[in-house]
C-alpha cells in the first residue's frame, strides 16, 4: 500500500510541502506495515532481510524496540490520542517478551549485549507513554518488565555511547519504584563527560570516532533524559544540564550545514541505514530549547532529510524500511545491523513529541544555510573543512581528523571514516577491492603490485581559516601496507587489521576556496631511514566516486586531467605539479548509490618521488567550465615547504607546510 499523504502545505512549508500531518501520517504508515511481521504473542518482529551477528531473535526484539520509539512519540506528542489502538500490540509484546516460558521471550540483557541497546528504547518508550500504557499494565506485566529492564545493573557497558542506554533503562526504573543503582549512573556519566570535544562535539569513545552518532545518540539522550525524566540535581546539576544545552546549540550550529540541499544527510561514518535518524538531533533541540536555530530552520533540516527518503524509494511499496539507503543494499550493514536495524531511523520522528502548536510546526519554513550563501567553515572537533555552494547544492567536507582510531594506529583506512573527503552526494566504495586498496579521495603509495597504503593514526598539523574565504588544513603519518585478509572479526565500522609493511612519511594538505581543493602531498623519509624504499613505486591521488545506475562518462586528456561523470555530478581532476599519468577507476555493485562507480585519478612517475611536493586541483559539483587556480612552488627552506596558490580571480594564498623530520 503506498503512502497516503494529506496535500502539501508550500505555503507553510516552500521547500518539503510537509506539516505535522504529514509526519503523523508517515508515523501510522510505519507502524502499520509491521502487522504482517508481528510474532504470535507480539513480542518479536520478524521483518524480511538477512540476520545480524546476534541472530534472528535478537533482531526480532531489535524490530520491536525501535518501532516501539515510533508509537511513544506518537502517542504522547498526540497527548494520548490513539494511545489504545497504537499501544495495544506493544502492550502484548511486552507481557509475552518479558515471559520466560513464552515462545516470544526476549533474550534479557545481562545474557545478549545487543538487548542492552534494545532495553533503553522500551524503556524510553515507557516512560513517554506511562499513563496510556505502563499505568494500564496488569501487575504481573509491570513486574516481569522490571525484572528484565533491571538485569542491566552492574553489566559492563563499552565506554561509548552505549552508556546512555543504561542511563535511561535504570532512570526508569526508579521512577517506577525499581531496582536501579547509583554507582552505575555516576560512573556512565562520567564517561559521558570523556566524549566532550570542542566546539560542542563529541566523539564516541576516546578514539577519533565523529560521525552521526554525535548527534542521534550523543546529544539527544542527554536533552531528553533531563527532559522526560525526573533527574536529580545531585546526580545531574544544573551547569551541567546547560552545559549540555549550549554544546548542542553549538554542534547544530555546524550539522545543519552538513546537509545537502536535496535533504540528505552527509555520507560518512557507520550505521548509514538509520538514514533520517540524522535528523533526531535538531528536534532535540526544539524540545531543549537548545541553540540559535529558528523553528523554521529547524523544520527545514529535519523535513528535507525525511523526504530525502521517503522520495527516493527508501520505503518498500508494503511500507516496510529495509538494510539500503535509498532503495534495499544490505551491503551497507555492520555486523550487528539486522533487519530490525532501519527503525533507529525512528529518532527521525522525535519532533512528533511537538505538540502541534509548537513553533516548530506552525513557522514558516526558512532554507538551509547552503541554499542561502556559499558556506566555508572550520569544523575543528572532527578536523573538517566544510564547503557548500548553492549554485551546487552539495555539502563537502574535507578530512584531516577522523579515522575512527587513535593517533599511531597502524590498522588499515575504514572507507566510512579514513578517506580525505565526504560529501552530500557521494560515498565511497563499502565492498569490493578498493576497501583494502584505497582509490577515491586518497593519497597512498603504490608498491610494484599496484597495492596501496592506508594512513589511519595519522595525525592533524593543523586547521585554518584564512581569509577571503579558504579554508586550508594538513595531516601527516607514517603510511603502511596492511595485509587484512585473515581478519574476520565482526565488522563495526573501523579499520581491519593484518601484518604491517611500513612505508614513507606522508603529509597531506588541503586548501579549498569557492568549491575548488588544491591537495598537497609530499613523502619523507621516516626517521632513522636513510634511503627510500625500492618497493615506494608510485604515488595515486584519487577524486570523488561517482556512482551511477548507468557507468559514470569518464574523460582523460593527456596525462594531467581526468574526470568522472554522472548527470549533474561531476568529479574532475587537474594535476598541478608531479604528476605525469591521469586515468579512471570502475567499479561494480560496491556502492548504495548506484550499479557503477568512476573514480578519476592521478599518479607520478616511478619510483615515487620523496621530498618532492605534489599538487593537484580536485573538484565535486554540478559540472560546468572550471576556471584553475596556479600553484606557486618554492623550495624547501628551514625545514618547511612553502607554497602560494594563485586563484582564478588572482587572489593569492600563502600555504607553509613543517617537512617531516
Amino acid at each position: 500500500m503506498p503512502l497516503a499523504l494529506p496535500p502539501e502545505d508550500r505555503d507553510r512549508s516552500p521547500f518539503t510541502g510537509w506539516t505535522r500531518d504529514h509526519w503523523v501520517a508517515l508515523a501510522e504508515r510505519l507502524l502499520g506495515a509491521l502487522a504482517p511481521h508481528r510474532s504470535p504473542g507480539g513480542a518479536l518482529i520478524a521483518l524480511p532481510g538477512p540476520a545480524s551477528r546476534y541472530g534472528r531473535t535478537s533482531d526480532g526484539l531489535e524490530g520491536f524496540a525501535r518501532t516501539f520509539l515510533t508509537a511513544g512519540f506518537l502517542v504522547a506528542g498526540n497527548r494520548g490520542a490513539g494511545a489504545e489502538r497504537i499501544m495495544e500490540p506493544f502492550a502484548r509484546g511486552l507481557a509475552a517478551g518479558t515471559d520466560r516460558r513464552s515462545p516470544d521471550a526476549w533474550p534479557r540483557p545481562d545474557e545478549l549485549d545487543q538487548a542492552k541497546v534494545e532495553a533503553a528504547s522500551i524503556a524510553l518508550a515507557l516512560q513517554l507513554t506511562r499513563p496510556w500504557l505502563w499505568d494500564r499494565l496488569d501487575d504481573g506485566v509491570r513486574e516481569r518488565t522490571v525484572d528484565w529492564l533491571a538485569s542491566v545493573i552492574g553489566q559492563q557497558y563499552p565506554p561509548i555511547n552505549w552508556v546512555w542506554f543504561r542511563i535511561v533503562v535504570e532512570s526508569f526504573l526508579r521512577e517506577v519504584g525499581g531496582p536501579y543503582s547509583t554507582a552505575d549512573l555516576r560512573g556512565d556519566l562520567a564517561v559521558h563527560a570523556t566524549f566532550h570535544r570542542p566546539g560542542g562535539w563529541l566523539s564516541d569513545g576516546a578514539e577519533r570516532s565523529y560521525d552521526h552518532y554525535t548527534g542521534w545518540a550523543l546529544h539527544l539522550y542527554p536533552l531528553l533524559w533531563t527532559s522526560v525524566f525526573d533527574v536529580p540535581e545531585d546526580l545531574c546539576p544544573g551547569p551541567v544540564r546547560e552545559r549540555w544545552r549550549q554544546d548542542l546549540g553549538q554542534y547544530l550550529d555546524d550539522a545543519v550545514r552538513l546537509i545537502g540541499s536535496n535533504g540528505s544527510p552527509l555520507l560518512q561514518g557507520r550505521s548509514l541505514t538509520y538514514r533520517f535518524a540524522a535528523a533526531a538531533p535538531f528536534w532535540t533541540g526544539a524540545l531543549a530549547g537548545a541553540g540559535s536555530l529558528s523553528p523554521g530552520l529547524i523544520r527545514r533540516a529535519a523535513g528535507g532529510m525525511v523526504r530525502h527518503f521517503t522520495d527516493r524509494g527508501a520505503f518498500e511499496p508494503d511500507g516496510l524500511l529495509t538494510l539500503g539507503w535509498h532503495r534495499p543494499w544490505p551491503a551497507i550493514r555492520q555486523s550487528y545491523s539486522g533487519s530490525g536495524s532501519p527503525y533507529w531511523a525512528s529518532k527521525g520522528l522525535l519532533g512528533l513529541l511537538l505538540p502541534a502548536e509548537h513553533p516548530v510546526w506552525t513557522a514558516v519554513e526558512e532554507p538551509l544555510p547552503g541554499e542561502r550563501a556559499p558556506v566555508a567553515r572550520v569544523i575543528a572537533a572532527p578536523g573538517w573543512l566544510l564547503s557548500s555552494r548553492p549554485a551546487d547544492g552539495i555539502a563537502v567536507v574535507l578530512n584531516h581528523g577522523t579515522d575512527h582510531a587513535l593517533p599511531g594506529d597502524t590498522s588499515a583506512d575504514s572507507p566510512l571514516y579514513a578517506r580525505l573527503g565526504y560529501s552530500t552526494a557521494t560515498l565511497p566504495p563499502l565492498t569490493g577491492a578498493t576497501v583494502s586498496d584505497p582509490v577515491d579521495n586518497s593519497v597512498v603509495v603504490l608498491d610494484a603490485d599496484d597495492r596501496a597504503t592506508h594512513r589511519t593514526g595519522f595525525t592533524t598539523l593543523f586547521t585554518q581559516d584564512l581569509p577571503h574565504g579558504v579554508l586550508a588544513a594538513a595531516s601527516r603519518g607514517r603510511v603502511r601496507w596492511v595485509d587484512t585478509s585473515q581478519d574476520t572479526s565482526p565488522d563495526h565500522g573501523s579499520g581491519r587489521r593484518g601484518p604491517v609493511r611500513p612505508g614513507p612519511v606522508l603529509t597531506v594538505a588541503s586548501i579549498v576556496r569557492g568549491g575548488v581543493e588544491v591537495r598537497l602531498a609530499r613523502l619523507d623519509l621516516p626517521p632513522g631511514v636513510d634511503a627510500p624504499d625500492p618497493d615506494w613505486h608510485a604515488v595515486r591521488l584519487g577524486g570523488w566516486p561517482i556512482a551511477g545506475d548507468r557507468a559514470p562518462a569518464t574523460r582523460t586528456d593527456a596525462t594531467q586531467h581526468a574526470e568522472a561523470a554522472a548527470p549533474r555530478l561531476h568529479s574532475r581532476l587537474w594535476g598541478l605539479h608531479g604528476f605525469v599519468r591521469a586515468g579512471v577507476h570502475a567499479e561494480q555493485g560496491t556502492s548504495p548509490l548506484g550499479e557503477q562507480v568512476a573514480v578519476p585519478w592521478l599518479a607520478t612517475a616511478s619510483p615515487a618521488p620523496v621530498g618532492e611536493l605534489l599538487a593537484a586541483v580536485v573538484v565535486l559539483d554540478r559540472g560546468g567550465d572550471q576556471a584553475l587556480p596556479r600553484l606557486e612552488v618554492l623550495p624547501p627552506a628551514q625545514g618547511h615547504q612553502r607554497t602560494t596558490v594563485v586563484w582564478a580571480d588572482g587572489l593569492s594564498t600563502e600555504l607553509t607546510l613543517p617537512v617531516a623530520p
